[in-house]
């Protein structure tokens, strides 16, 4: 395929072609490490993959046999990750890949749909929507589902950034370790418990809006089928709270070892809220960089604020410990 290509376009296609050899390669590392069922899958998208990545190439007349740096270090992490959690954590990339693939390839039709680059996305969207859609659809259970995703990331990305808080604020009005500890202790449990009832009662509403709008449909004639099982409201609840819980305890365990001060709670919790973020992002699609930025602030606007109001609180009621 001849065409004149700007500086522009063969930044994009050199992107293009990367990801798809990056798919391409963990495919073919995954096929290596997986049980039959997972074999048989991981085929068939190195097929799709083959045609994408070799279309790219030629498109842009780009010849690019290796990955960069960054994508080899990812590529390493995700089969270390594969290796040690098995065909779970298999199922969770190929997932994701899917996801971020069809993100990507929907993000530039719409800037490039006028063009001849457009059409050529068309082509490529039509096959991930047909091809690897299918392919990934058929393992045994669809892990990732929306309500999941959002009740793993609210409840435990909550329970950190407020207990991190909350700690940095016992410390400036309460100062002792034994006090911070059971302080933030009684918070990360009343949390857990509120979130999960939220989160059971938004839910249970959620559901009966549904059920109502499902039956209309079946009325009409006009149901169809949904993508993926809804969480129960009893099951969203739980997930929520526990969630809540175990992020919560992130920010507690410098205390709970003796911790005098808030930095050592804020570099063990500002870590995992990081490490969350990314994980949560690169499963269900989102921007991992612009994810991990928003939490950041998110860290920093917690423990300045409430560091400021604790000290402010001792001073103005005058506690001495």
């Amino acid at each position: 395929m001849k065409r004149h290509v700007g500086m522009k376009d063969l930044r994009l296609g050199r992107t293009l072609v990367l990801d798809e050899l990056f798919d391409l390669l963990l495919y073919r590392k995954l096929w290596s490490i997986s049980d039959p069922e997972l074999k048989k899958t991981l085929a068939e998208l190195i097929s799709v993959e083959v045609g994408h990545f070799a279309f790219w190439q030629d498109f842009f007349h780009l010849n690019l046999p290796t990955l960069d740096v960054a994508r080899k270090l990812k590529f390493w992490f995700i089969v270390l990750v594969c290796r040690i959690f098995g065909a779970l954590a298999i199922d969770l990339v190929l997932e994701a890949i899917e996801v971020h693939g069809v993100r990507k390839y929907l993000d530039v039709w719409e800037q490039y749909r006028d063009e001849s680059l457009g059409s050529a996305i068309r082509g490529v969207l039509e096959d991930e929507f047909k091809h690897e859609d299918q392919v990934v659809s058929r393992l045994k259970d669809r892990i990732i589902n929306p309500d999941r995703v959002r009740n793993i990331f609210l409840g435990t990305n909550d329970g950190m950034v407020e207990i991190l808080g909350a700690v940095s604020g016992f410390f400036a009005s309460l100062g002792q370790n034994s006090l911070v500890l059971v302080a933030g202790l009684t918070t990360a449990v009343a949390g857990a418990l509120s979130m999960a009832a939220g989160a059971y009662a938004a839910m249970g509403s959620e559901y009966e809006v549904r059920r109502t709008q499902e039956e209309k449909l079946r009325f009409l004639g006009e149901a169809k089928e949904t993508p993926y099982r809804n969480e129960s409201a009893f099951k969203s609840g739980v997930i929520v709270g526990v969630s809540y819980f175990i992020g919560s305890s992130f920010p507690l365990i410098p205390v709970l070892f003796g911790a005098r001060t808030p930095l050592p709670s804020v570099l063990t919790g500002g870590s995992m809220i990081l490490l969350v973020s990314v994980t949560i992002a690169f499963l269900s699609g989102m921007d991992v960089k612009k994810r991990a930025l928003i939490n950041l602030i998110l860290i920093t606007l917690a423990v300045g604020i409430t560091y400021l109001i604790g000290i402010s609180v001792r001073r103005l009621v005058g506690i001495q410990i």
